[in-house]
């Protein structure tokens, strides 16, 4: 009996041992399920982001060849310089502007070859064969986030040529307005002298009569010489020897030439030289002295008994600026943009040389001539001229 009671224990335990297997073998089965499936999941996700990034792998490798393949058509030559200056990658416009392909070469040391022009990053290249030497500018682009830079080259060769050529057409067109002004400037009084010199021939004609037409005859010439000594001037300039020179004193100088005549036509001339110290520019004494003097002619032309003209002198920075300031009509605005051109003048008799002179002498001594009108009439004119 009791080992029948012992036999019915353990078939209850090894029955409850197996129920617990069991439920412990479901519980295994239903968390493998749901890892399987977790796993699936994430295998479809893996496949899915496999699959975009092979797709974007393949659309980088197709935007590569498309900008290399850009690059290569671009132009312009395109260079990119690792941090130490080599060449990295050249494209193809890179490499048929300077001949070879500088791939790995030190890019100062490419540079040494190239012959500086007076434009800045603009060089000649060394000649290739027959043809000329090529133009080009530089254009430099740092690149932060990878180190190094991107260097452009645009052969401007052929912009060269045209603008060249553009200049020299522009000279002969001004060098024919220039002829075709003097001579209709020479007409009038080499016709008048003649017209003089042919009335000396009449048998009649007095004594008195004669001198006056030869005076006349005389004047006229004069005039002509006088033109023709203000073309050589505008054309070979004025400037010769440049030498150093006190402003103060030049003014002093031309207030000496002019104050006669301001005082015989009753205008006043008023000079204001505070320059509180010595100023002194470099310059052609006589030029300088010849364009005030012309300025303050010009100024006394158009006033009027008892008007004022006015000579100063400031400092300005690193140069002097010198005004001439009148009280007169003033400059209308076509005058404004002529004023400075040479043999437009609306002065009866006038050349129209003066101011022309006056610019061409300021600009060969690196200065600058303004022309202007100041509040209440009157003209002015500034001339700045670095200081020496």
């Amino acid at each position: 009996m009791t080992k029948t009671v012992s036999n019915l224990h353990d078939q209850q335990t090894l029955e409850q041992a197996f129920a617990q297997f069991n439920a412990v073998s479901g519980q295994l089965i239903d968390a493998y399920n749901q890892l399987q499936g977790q796993v699936n999941v994430l295998n479809a996700q893996l496949d899915e982001a496999n699959n975009e990034l092979r797709r974007q792998l393949s659309n980088n490798a197709a935007l590569a060849e498309r900008l290399g393949m850009l690059l290569e058509a671009l132009p312009a030559g395109v260079v990119e310089l690792l941090v130490d200056g080599r060449v990295q990658t050249e494209n193809s416009a890179a490499e048929a502007m300077l001949g070879a392909s500088v791939r790995g070469r030190s890019w100062p040391e490419v540079l040494a070859g190239f012959q500086p022009t007076d434009i800045d990053n603009t060089f000649l290249l060394p000649r290739c064969g027959e043809q000329p030497p090529r133009r080009i500018t530089l254009q430099y682009q740092d690149l932060p986030e990878l180190g190094g830079q991107i260097v452009l080259l645009h052969d401007v060769t052929h912009l060269h040529q045209l603008s060249s050529e553009l200049a020299q057409q522009q000279k002969l067109a001004s060098m024919g307005s220039m002829a075709a002004s003097l001579a209709h400037q020479l007409r009038t009084p080499l016709a008048t002298a003649m017209l003089y010199t042919a009335n000396l021939r009449q048998p009649s004609l007095g004594e008195a009569e004669r001198e006056r037409f030869i005076d006349k005859s005389l004047a006229r010439l004069k005039a002509l010489e006088g033109l023709i000594q203000n073309m050589l001037s505008f054309v070979r300039g004025q400037v010769s020897e440049l030498e150093l020179l006190d402003v103060a004193g030049l003014l002093e100088e031309v207030r000496a030439v002019v104050q006669p005549h301001y005082a015989a036509r009753a205008v006043r001339l008023d000079c204001d030289f505070a320059l509180g110290e010595p100023v002194r520019v470099a310059g052609d004494r006589k030029a300088l002295v010849g364009i005030l003097v012309n300025l303050l002619e010009n100024a006394l032309h158009f006033s009027v008994e008892g008007q004022c003209v006015e000579l100063g002198a400031r400092l300005e920075g690193g140069a002097v600026r010198l005004c001439v300031v009148d009280e007169g009509p003033g400059l209308g605005d076509e005058l404004l943009e002529r004023v400075f051109e040479p043999f437009f003048t609306t002065r009866s008799g006038g050349t129209g040389l003066g101011l022309a002179i006056v610019k061409k002498v300021v600009e060969e001594l690196h200065g600058s001539v303004c022309a202007g009108n100041r509040e209440g009439g009157g003209a002015c004119f500034e001339v700045r001229l670095p200081l020496a």
